[in-house]
């Protein structure tokens, strides 16, 4: 659909969730019928911001020398049989960026509503991680399964990865076993440097809902949306996209993968 035509979706999705009574009203049934589908355009096609990071708010990114801000975009369209839209990478000095933009290119159009992000800003927030049990061998995954569950009543694998956007950390396998990634330059092992998720945290994973939000966590119930989907983007079948990148040089190409 076209871009604009996205955003209108985008817009009578959320006064639908704000009503008391789910249903969509007569001028919005009206509206999403006249939403049309369009031809992939041809040639270039503008891509979608999905973050922009400055290293003063997360102190977790590791920039390359002059380097304070990351910008992460992708492609609002599945071009590959990966499942996800392509993204790209770039590192920045916020001093040198001056030509700002104020109506920068948009894409005429986008594969679906979900890969349009919905703006918003960042609470970054520490937090300690460990592997995945899938990462250890049978016994000591087997030991830590019994340990979470006998002390804590959880399980190891919702206990030691956080859900949501975030950088670096651990990867919560579970779609495929662990398997490597090593840099299509030089062969390095990479590593994490942005997971986009599909949703911030999951209500039946309690601990990872931010106290704040865990009243109107529990308002929203099973509702796609409401605060643990500020972005409303959504990989495959509510995934994870994960930009790896390689540790040896930040000018070698990322990697991206789907959890």
């Amino acid at each position: 659909m076209s871009l604009a035509e996205a955003r209108l979706r985008r817009r009578i999705d959320l006064a639908d969730e704000s009503r008391a009574e789910w249903g969509n009203t007569t001028e919005e049934r009206a509206l999403l019928e006249r939403i049309e589908k369009v031809d992939v355009p041809e040639g270039p096609i503008a891509m979608l911001p999905v973050a922009q990071l400055y290293v003063r708010d997360v102190p977790g990114l590791r920039p390359p020398e002059g380097a304070d801000l990351l910008q992460v975009l992708w492609c609002p369209f599945e071009f590959h049989s990966d499942g996800m839209p392509t993204t790209a990478v770039f590192w920045r000095s916020a001093a040198a960026v001056t030509d700002i933009l104020l109506a920068p290119p948009e894409p005429a159009a986008v594969d679906n509503v979900t890969y349009v992000p919905e703006p918003c800003f960042i609470h970054p927030e520490e937090v300690i991680e460990y592997p995945s049990s899938l990462e250890f061998g049978r016994e000591m995954r087997e030991r830590l399964d019994r340990w979470a569950i006998d002390e804590l009543g959880i399980e190891y694998q919702n206990l030691c990865i956080a859900p949501g956007f975030k950088v670096g950390g651990y990867i919560n396998w579970g779609m495929t076993d662990p398997y490597p990634n090593p840099c299509p330059t030089c062969g390095a092992p990479t590593e994490p440097l942005l997971t986009i998720d599909s949703t911030e945290w999951y209500s039946n994973i309690h601990h990872w809902i931010p106290y704040e939000d865990q009243a109107a966590d529990l308002a929203w119930g099973p509702v796609q949306g409401g605060p643990s989907s500020p972005t409303r983007i959504c990989v495959s079948d509510a995934n994870a996209e994960i930009i790896r990148v390689c540790p040896a040089s930040p000018e070698h190409p990322h990697i991206q993968m789907m959890q």
